[in-house]
């Protein structure tokens, strides 16, 4: 048997948990309700019952499993293993996770950003495969981003690199972010922008697609989405404005890292094409010639199993 690994996926309904092999497939997963509401240490108990159970499914023992790695979003502080704050799972404020883990296994822990275990997925099994620069972001309540740069990721001094979506698109003003600033890219792009754009546009007792498709419920990005795809001329225009602000976000970022790969994943980007094309257009429009014509943007190929993949591979990264 070669080498395994478990990878763990936190979120805020539900820990994903996964037996990775080295050849990156997941042998086995399961996983359980994450429930913030009850405490941390009841989340971790339920966590450290699912590697038990793990283990006893798979009839390994803990010297059988080379590492366990955590992704989490929010704050991480990845040499300490800590999780200094997860703003979707409330209660989740300086846990060592990493200890509380390897006192329980005797397995070596790792912890890190959900994004960043993402674009460690994606760089050794996924979109990412061959490639020394990429950068893999994910589009859904706010952008996010994985940094790989010369084969390595890019942790920064306080494990904080990557934060793509607070790029400032506008001087003075612009929409507030929830970084506390205005102007960033995610205000401008992601999916609360995309219901936000919709709503305004019903708001004069218009009538468009992603209305009739809410049916009075509350529109969706999914909806928007399901609009676009069915014709709807406004809902593809949102995502056009969607894909022309993440191109000129992106433009910064491939000017400054000269990437040869950018990976989109995440819910919003599930439209496909209807968001990738005018993000492409306007990011060869507006990035430098040679770092420009460098890159090429791909859509991600793991979806959800690339953060229980690339929390796996922690333990050597």
């Amino acid at each position: 048997m070669g080498k395994n690994r478990i990878g763990i996926d936190v979120g805020g309904t539900n820990v994903k948990i996964a037996l990775v092999n080295d050849k990156g497939s997941i042998i086995y997963s399961n996983s359980v309700p994450t429930r913030a509401e009850m405490g941390y240490e009841y989340t971790v108990n339920n966590i450290k019952q699912a590697i038990h159970g793990l283990l006893t499914e798979n009839k390994l023992a803990a010297k059988d499993i080379e590492g366990i790695g955590f992704g989490f979003p929010g704050q991480v502080d990845y040499k300490a293993g800590i999780v200094r704050n997860a703003p979707n799972i409330p209660g989740w404020i300086e846990v060592p996770i990493a200890k509380l883990i390897e006192d329980e296994f005797h397995i070596p822990t790792r912890v890190d950003n959900d994004v960043r275990c993402a674009a460690l997925g994606e760089l050794n099994y996924g979109a990412g495969k061959g490639c020394e620069n990429l950068i893999c972001i994910t589009v859904g309540t706010g952008i996010g981003s994985g940094l790989i740069i010369n084969g390595k990721l890019v942790r920064g001094a306080s494990n904080a690199a990557g934060e793509i979506g607070h790029i400032k698109l506008e001087m003075n003003g612009g929409p507030l972010c929830g970084c506390g600033d205005f102007g960033c890219l995610e205000a401008f792009a992601s999916g609360p922008s995309i219901v936000a754009m919709a709503n305004d546009y019903i708001k004069g007792g218009k009538s468009a697609k992603f209305r009739e498709m809410a049916n009075g419920a509350a529109i969706t990005p999914y909806i928007v989405c399901e609009a676009a795809k069915a014709g709807d001329p406004v809902a593809q225009r949102i995502f056009t404005i969607m894909g022309e602000y993440i191109g000129i976000g992106m433009a910064s970022v491939v000017n400054l890292l000269n990437p040869e790969r950018i990976i989109v994943g995440g819910g919003v980007a599930d439209a496909g094409d209807i968001l990738l094309n005018p993000l492409k257009e306007t990011l060869y429009k507006r990035a430098m010639k040679v770092a420009g014509s460098a890159v090429e943007v791909v859509p991600a190929q793991l979806g959800n199993t690339a953060g229980v993949i690339g929390a796996s591979l922690l333990i050597e990264s």
